[in-house]
């Protein structure tokens, strides 16, 4: 699950680049949606990846 959270934080961080960067108004009310979005998608996998442990 943290691969997922890794995943996701970078998603999130490259369409807060395009929602805060000056690029097309299309592309920034989109990023401005998606971005709240992939951090809270990041930050449950990365709480159920802690909760859950491994169990090698």
């Amino acid at each position: 699950m943290f691969n997922w959270a890794i995943a996701f934080s970078i998603i999130a961080l490259s369409s807060a680049v395009f929602a805060f960067g000056g690029f097309d108004d299309q592309y920034a009310s989109a990023a401005r949606l998606l971005t709240p979005v992939f951090l809270a998608l990041a930050g449950g996998c990365a709480l159920l990846g802690r909760s859950r442990g491994r169990n090698e």
